[in-house]
This record gives C-alpha cells, sequence and structure tokens, in this order.
C-alpha cells in the first residue's frame, strides 16, 4: 500500500505581499507629497483647547513678568516659542515686531531651551516685541503646548483657548493670510 503524499498548499501569494505593502505605502507618500497642503500648518489637537497650564520664570535682566497662562484670560495672546539658537527666529522676528505694534494683542514669548544671556543678546540686536518672556529651559512646557521645533505660534483667545497655529519662520504672506484673519477673529469673538 503507497501512501501519497498531499501536494503543499502554493505560498507564492506571501512573495508578493511585502510589493504589495511597498506599493501602497508609496502611493500614500506621493499623495502627500503632490498634495497642495502647507507644510507649515501641522494639525494640533490643542486647536479649541484650553492652551496649556504654564507658569513660567520671566527671563532674568529683561524686566518683563514670566510666561502665566492665566494672563490669557480676556485678552488675544499671540505665544511665540524662540530661541537664541534657532536661525529662522531670527528671521522671523521683523515680522513679529512689526505684530507687536497692534496693541489689541498681546505678544508672549516662551524662550525654548536657551542660557538668559543669549536671550538677553538676542533680543537687544533685534528689538524685543514681547510682553511676557518665559523662560523654558528644559522644554516640559514646550512639550505641553506640542512644540515640534522653533519657532512656532499660537494663537489664544480671550476665553484662553487655542485658536491657531503656526508652525516655523512666519513669513509676511503667512500673518497677512493666516495670522492677522485668525487676530481679526479672536477680536471679533465676544
Amino acid at each position: 500500500m503507497s501512501v501519497e503524499a498531499e501536494p503543499k498548499p502554493s505560498r507564492r501569494w506571501l512573495a508578493v505581499l511585502p510589493v504589495i505593502a511597498f506599493m501602497a505605502l508609496a502611493g500614500l507618500f506621493l499623495t502627500q507629497l503632490l498634495s497642495d497642503r502647507d507644510a507649515a500648518v501641522i494639525p494640533s489637537a490643542l486647536i479649541g483647547a484650553p492652551a496649556p497650564k504654564t507658569e513660567l520664570p520671566p527671563l532674568d535682566g529683561m524686566n518683563l513678568p514670566g510666561l502665566n497662562s492665566a494672563d490669557f484670560a480676556g485678552r488675544v495672546t499671540l505665544v511665540n516659542v524662540f530661541a537664541s539658537w534657532c536661525a529662522p527666529c531670527r528671521v522671523e522676528h521683523p515680522l513679529l515686531m512689526e505684530v507687536a505694534k497692534d496693541k489689541r494683542i498681546t505678544v508672549a514669548a516662551l524662550n525654548y531651551k536657551d542660557t538668559p544671556e543669549n536671550a538677553r543678546r538676542f533680543l537687544g540686536g533685534l528689538g524685543n516685541p514681547f510682553a511676557a518672556i518665559g523662560v523654558d529651559q528644559t522644554g516640559a512646557s514646550a512639550i505641553d503646548w506640542g512644540v515640534y521645533g522653533v519657532p512656532e505660534s499660537f494663537l489664544v483667545g480671550k476665553d484662553g483657548r487655542i485658536l491657531y497655529k503656526y508652525v516655523g519662520p512666519f513669513t509676511p504672506d503667512a500673518i497677512r493670510t493666516g495670522l492677522m484673519p485668525a487676530i481679526e477673529h479672536a477680536l471679533a469673538a465676544n
């Protein structure tokens, strides 16, 4: 009596599976690359949420208050995350100086992982647009804010909620088409 071995099921589909997975991922990346999405507009889970509770000490030698989220109540505040070692921060700084001229809003800063001497030198050389500067030497508060890197900016409404986020250095176009409309909307809100 002879026993015939049953043929093994074909597993050729397993060899094709990595190719299919690669093609799917490549298609996804290509779709994102070719989209007209602005890379500086990164969705934030904080949009519409209250600003994180923040109590940062002031920058020594500047005679300004630190960054305290309790101070956001009743006013529109632009919180800019900057550092003296950040080259793009230098690029956007003249634009922040212009925005700070609008007395309807407060421009405040979170100084990220910087030394007080360098931060003071940065502001002394370029001007100070900030009404308050909080020092975040460890970066812990920046994590609470969902910061990806510097510079980043957050617009906080009168009710203390984050209304707008911009990643990277502001450009004149970004201020004209993004920030200023968001500020006007925030000022019109009760």
